[in-house]
Parts: C-alpha cells; sequence; structure tokens
C-alpha cells in the first residue's frame, strides 16, 4: 500500500515547478493525470540532455504520470477537464492569473461542481500585487529573494545556481501545501485553492535574512564557500588535487577540527567559544586548516577527520555520486525500463517509509501515451475519442 493511493491528481502545469509537486504527489501513490499540449506538448520535453530526441529530464519529471495530451484552449478541451476535475482531488495549474477564467474554467466554477478539489496556482508572482500578470521563471525568484545576491565570491558577480533552484524549492513548498489542504478537507468536507507565488518559499529556506534587517541592518553580503555564521567552513585542496568541504555549524566539531590540523591553542581563544568570534578571525583558521589539508591527500584527510569525529566530505560529481557506497546503501537511484529508451536510471523517491514506501513505477511517457484510457474512463467512446483526435482537441 502506498500512502496517497485512491489520490487523483491533475498536473495542468509545464515546466519544472507545478510537474515537480505533482510528480512528488504521483510517487506515493497518487493517480497523477499529466495535461500537455496535443502539439507543442510540456516544454520541459526539450529540456537539458536527451537520447535519441527524447527528453531525459522529462522521463523524470513526468515519472509515474498518465500523460494525456488535451488543448485547454479550445471548448471541447475545456469541457473534459471539468469533467476529469469532477471526479478528481487536486488540481495543479501554473497558467498566468486570468487564463484558466479566460477559458471557463474559474476556480470557483470548478469547486461548484466538485466542492472537495483542491485547486493549486502556482505563478512566479502570485494571483495579485503589481507583477501577478508577467511572466515569471524560477531564475526571476532567486535573483529577487536575495539568493544571487548572496551567492558568489566577494569580489565577484552576483551569482544564480546552474538548476532550477527556486522551482524545485516551490515543488517542494506546493507538495506540502496540497497535504495540508487535503488534511483540513478531512475536517471540513471542502476543497480550497492554494496561491504559491514561486518568488517567496525561497525566501524561508535563506534564513531570516528579514528579520536581521528590520532589527539590525544587516544586508547579507557575498561570502563564497565562506559561511556568515560559523568558520572554519570552506572548501579546501588536497595534495593530490581533490576537494573537501568541511562544515563547523557545532562548537565541538569547530574544537576537534582546529585541535586535529595542529593549532588546539586557538580553541583557548576567548572570540573561539562563538560561531560570530570564529568568522571575525576566518583568515586565521582558513589558513590552519588549508596548509594542513594541502599536505595530504584526500583519503588521508578523511579518515584523519573521520576518526576525531569532524565532519567532512568530498566534493562530488555525478560519477563519483554513481559510485558512492552511502547512495548505493540507501537505494537512491534506481533503474527502469523505458518504452522509448529501453532502460533508464533515475533519483528515487525523497525518503523512505516504513509502513506505506513510495516508488518509481514508470518513467516519463510519450505524449498523449494514455489519452485513450483517460479519456475512456470519463465514458467517452471510442468514435468521440476519434473525432476530438481529428479536430486537434486531443493527441
Amino acid at each position: 500500500m502506498t500512502s496517497l493511493a485512491g489520490l487523483t491528481v491533475i498536473d495542468a502545469a509545464t515546466l519544472f515547478a507545478g510537474p515537480s509537486a505533482a510528480m512528488m504527489l504521483g510517487d506515493f501513490g497518487a493517480d497523477v493525470i499529466k495535461i500537455e499540449h496535443p502539439r507543442r506538448g510540456d516544454p520541459s520535453r526539450g529540456h537539458g540532455a536527451a537520447v535519441d530526441g527524447v527528453g531525459l529530464w522529462w522521463k523524470t519529471l513526468s515519472r509515474n504520470k498518465r500523460a494525456v495530451a488535451l488543448d485547454l484552449s479550445q471548448e471541447q478541451g475545456q469541457e473534459i477537464l471539468r469533467r476529469l476535475a469532477e471526479g478528481a482531488d487536486v488540481l495543479i495549474e501554473n497558467f498566468r492569473p486570468g487564463t484558466l477564467e479566460r477559458w471557463g474554467l474559474d476556480p470557483q466554477d470548478l469547486l461548484d461542481r466538485n466542492p472537495r478539489l483542491i485547486v493549486a496556482r502556482m505563478t512566479g508572482f502570485g494571483q495579485f500585487g503589481p507583477m501577478a500578470r508577467q511572466p515569471g521563471f524560477g531564475t526571476l525568484a532567486e535573483a529577487m529573494s536575495g539568493f544571487a545576491a548572496m551567492t558568489g565570491q566577494p569580489d565577484g558577480p552576483p551569482t544564480l545556481p546552474p538548476l532550477a533552484l527556486a522551482d524545485g524549492i516551490a515543488g517542494l513548498a506546493m507538495a506540502y501545501a496540497v497535504m495540508v489542504a487535503l488534511h483540513a478537507r478531512e475536517s471540513t468536507g471542502r476543497g480550497q485553492v492554494i496561491d504559491l507565488a514561486i518568488i517567496e518559499p525561497i525566501l524561508g529556506l535563506l534564513g531570516p535574512q528579514m528579520t536581521a534587517y528590520k532589527a539590525l541592518g544587516v544586508v547579507p553580503q557575498r561570502t563564497g564557500n565562506r559561511s556568515s555564521s560559523n568558520a572554519p567552513r570552506n572548501t579546501y585542496r588536497t595534495r593530490d588535487g581533490r576537494w573537501l568541504a568541511i562544515s563547523t555549524s557545532a562548537q565541538p566539531v569547530a574544537e576537534r577540527v582546529v585541535t586535529l590540523v595542529g593549532r588546539p591553542d586557538l580553541v583557548r581563544q576567548p572570540w573561539f567559544a562563538t560561531g560570530a568570534g570564529r568568522v571575525e578571525h576566518v583568515d586565521e583558521l582558513d589558513e590552519a586548516v588549508a596548509s594542513w589539508i594541502g599536505e595530504r591527500d584526500a583519503d588521508e584527510v578523511i579518515a584523519a577527520f573521520e576518526a576525531a569525529q569532524a565532519a567532512i566530505a568530498p566534493i562530488y560529481n555525478v560519477k563519483d555520486i554513481a559510485v558512492d557506497p552511502q547512495y548505493v546503501a540507501l537505494n537512491t537511484f534506481v533503474e527502469l525500463p523505458d518504452e522509448e529508451l529501453g532502460q533508464i536510471t533515475m533519483q528515487n523517491v525523497l525518503f523512505r517509509m516504513s509502513d506505506t514506501p513510495g516508488e518509481v513505477r514508470w518513467p516519463g511517457r510519450s505524449l498523449g501515451h494514455d489519452t485513450d484510457e483517460v479519456l475512456g474512463g470519463l465514458g467517452l467512446a471510442a468514435e468521440e475519442i476519434a473525432k476530438l483526435r481529428e479536430a486537434g482537441v486531443i493527441a
């Protein structure tokens, strides 16, 4: 048994944030119906690496989803979505504010038809405000949240992440919001509308920057790989050319690190007792750690840190991740049969549950793979489905 078995989710969103929320729900058993435009498909099909024209990002993002190609700009497509929503628990969409309403799919009308429906709306800037109707993407959230301003070297430019970071964070937040709404429905018997702006969830992960600004006037600055809260915290190169990362967020760990590298005298300094004090002396601490590590090979350094119970990790690329014994033990990656590629490897579900574990059942499917099955489930006859396909409403 899976946690969300019996839950029906319509994924009418595109690209990354909304679809990733739907993916997480599907990983734990929800029946996710993925809606795409019958001729263009979801833009994420064309993002990232591909094999023979088949996008690999799509394969992960749309796993465990039934693929339906439906043109929501056409009246017949809109009516099909209404019928799907009547039997669904959740509808996830990320069209610009006003688009659903223009198509005659106002969330309140959908709730009138199905009072238990949860309409999860995800946009760059939310459903109201001066920027609400502007196009919004995760990159803009990374810029506006303060993330880019505090990322990078002190003397370098603001730095954006090389991945869809804000979208991924928003996807996690939306999956959480949906679960909160589902729990509330158990008490009220009613669904509701969720309004999530991609610019907001990433703010929470950046720490209490607004709290510190209002209280102290602090504006976070770029610190490279250093931390503004504790030290030593950086990346260090070993004698054999490998890079290692160290964290000393806990005071005892900081003491173990400087003792290990031959500077126990630093522990006795009054300033060493707090993270803020150590940050003020970061150059001295970094010099001690970097010089000690630079005189040794990576395996020797890691073994010494582990023996001292100090926190350290190698800087991995994906080749390292693929063979790391901890990831292997956790079964972090799964290999699946695929209708288009034969075999494909992807990351497993995000966490393990003792009684109702999640599962990757199949990778993302070809455009319209399940259209006939889903429409047949609504009671449409084969002849009706054929006419809709001929009219370009479905694929």
